[in-house]
């Protein structure tokens, strides 16, 4: 049996599947004639989603076992949402390319209200992300947060059956899937910062596979890559996956400036430090967010969560 051209590596969600798909399909639109076999992998994250309470392991649940097939030799590359990879490489591996940035922010979808404002009273909101959920809390005291877990249907599903008043995904998933749903909503910046790197994909490869970052060098985004460079910068100056809630956008513009929005919060969402500005390095800018909103008692924040 002749050997593919490249053996890339996904996890088994619909979403994950969905996501590598376009990958490959961006790989042969730049190459041409391009044999592409997707391997599937059950990981930590898959395989604990249902519970409430994740296991230990942080991003790294939904990235190890690629991680580990990539090392090893069993695939050449690995597609990843970018918000998933830590920000620190693995020995050997390499982001050989950030894909074209799909809708980074976050979404409502309500069966009472599709806006957050028009939710009644006390209302169950969906989600397992402390950012979502503190950023939520600080928008609307009055709103109970229900731990959910499952893929996009799965917390879909829970909201219809009236589980949850409304549930919060991202948007970028729901576009991949093409879901569309009656109740949504999108939710600006202003009120639910996205975490550094959402509605990117990452395709890591290794370091020393030449014809690999030769073959995805087509399919990189600068812009995309500036911007989310520039978040995961923030987050890394602040102690990477961090137990306090935090969130960035990026925002790349003609002729190279970038706009880095930056947030640490308690996880009640009663403290929140928001920090704004630009600049031409992205490594630079968000080192230099870190450090102002560590001066303004984002530390203090971190060491308490």
């Amino acid at each position: 049996m002749r050997k593919p051209d490249v053996r890339a590596g996904t996890r088994r969600s619909p979403l994950a599947v969905k996501q590598t798909q376009l990958i490959r399909d961006a790989l042969q639109a730049a190459w041409g004639r391009l044999d592409i076999v997707l391997t599937r992998f059950n990981t930590l994250g898959d395989r604990t989603l249902g519970a409430l309470v994740p296991p230990p392991g942080g991003k790294g649940l939904f990235t190890a076992a690629l991680e580990d097939a990539l090392l090893g030799g069993e695939i050449d590359l690995a597609v990843h949402s970018l918000k998933d990879l830590p920000t620190d490489s693995s020995p050997g591996l390499m982001i050989g390319a950030v894909h074209k940035r799909t809708s980074a922010g976050d979404v409502l979808i309500g069966h009472k209200a599709s806006a957050l404002d028009a939710l009644p009273a006390g209302a169950a909101v969906g989600t397992s992300s402390p950012r979502r959920a503190a950023q939520l809390k600080h928008a609307r005291r009055d709103l109970v947060i229900q731990p959910v877990r499952g893929n996009v249907g799965t917390r879909i599903s829970m909201m219809e059956r009236g589980e949850v008043d409304a549930v919060v995904l991202a948007a970028a998933g729901l576009e991949r899937l093409g879901v569309k749903h009656a109740g949504a909503a999108a939710l600006p910046s202003n009120v639910m910062l996205p975490a550094p790197g959402q509605g990117a994909l990452a395709i890591q490869c290794r370091v020393d596979d030449h014809r690999m970052r030769k073959l995805l060098s087509p399919i990189n985004c600068a812009a995309t890559c500036a911007e989310v460079m520039a978040e995961r910068s923030f987050m890394r100056a602040l102690g990477g996956g961090c137990a306090a809630p935090m969130a960035a956008l990026g925002t790349a513009f003609a002729g190279g400036s970038i706009e880095l929005q930056g947030l640490v919060c308690d996880v009640e969402g009663t403290q929140m430090i928001r920090v704004t500005d630009t600049g031409r390095n992205p490594i630079d800018l968000g080192r230099r967010l870190a450090e102002e909103s560590v001066a303004r008692g984002a530390g203090d924040l971190i060491e308490n969560a």
